[in-house]
Formats: structure tokens, sequence, C-alpha cells
């Protein structure tokens, strides 16, 4: 079973992912903040992390950074997830490797999880 970590303030985004994902048999653990995020169990690496950009302590983008910089993680690709950043942003801001828009369709996060996580 694939591991993503989901690093969503909003937690009826958050909820619904999880809820999704996990229908999708994937292993799911979300984080509130940065600060959540980053006491975690180090231990533990997924296959997949998905971020906002906009977090109460911090910036998604950052947290993408910290990730791909980091030799245990910097393989493990990113998805981010933003209502109000443009993908170009994103992409020129950190190495994310896919970018959604929200409002999304959740087939098509599915789809492009999917071709992450294989």
């Amino acid at each position: 079973m694939k591991t993503i970590f989901i690093v969503e303030d909003e937690t009826g985004i958050r909820d619904a992912l999880q809820l999704l994902l996990s229908f999708e048999n994937y292993d799911v653990r979300s984080f509130a903040t940065v600060k959540a995020f980053n006491n975690r169990d180090q231990s533990s690496v997924p296959d997949l992390f998905i971020m906002d950009v906009r977090l109460p302590d911090g910036l998604g983008t950052d947290l993408c950074n910290q990730i791909k910089e980091d030799e245990k993680t910097a393989n493990i690709p990113v998805m981010i997830i933003s209502a109000h950043a443009k993908a170009d942003e994103v992409i020129n801001s950190c190495k994310a490797d896919e970018f959604i828009s929200k409002p999304f369709d959740i087939d098509d996060v599915i789809t492009k999880i999917e071709r992450l996580t294989n």
C-alpha cells in the first residue's frame, strides 16, 4: 500500500482527500500545519506529498523546497494544491512535480496521483 502525506489547513478538503484516497487504497496521513508536519515521525517516508500553498504557519512551497533539498525525500513527488496561486508562480517558487488548482476534480487528482506514484 502506498502512503500519501497531506498538508492542508482546510478541514473539509483535508478530510475529503483523506477519505477518498483511503477508498483508493492509499495509506493517508494528514497535517493541518507546517508545525504538525515538521513534528511528524521522520522515520516514515511517503510515496507522495500533497500540500496547500497557504498554511496558517507557513507556505507549502517552502515545505516543498525543504522536501526536495533533503536527501531522504528529494526523489519523492510533491503535488501542490491552491485556490490562490497560479501554476507558473508555484513552479517558479518550488520544485513541485504537479500543481492542482482549487476547486479540483477528484478524478483528475486521482489520475495525477496514480501517475506520480507509479
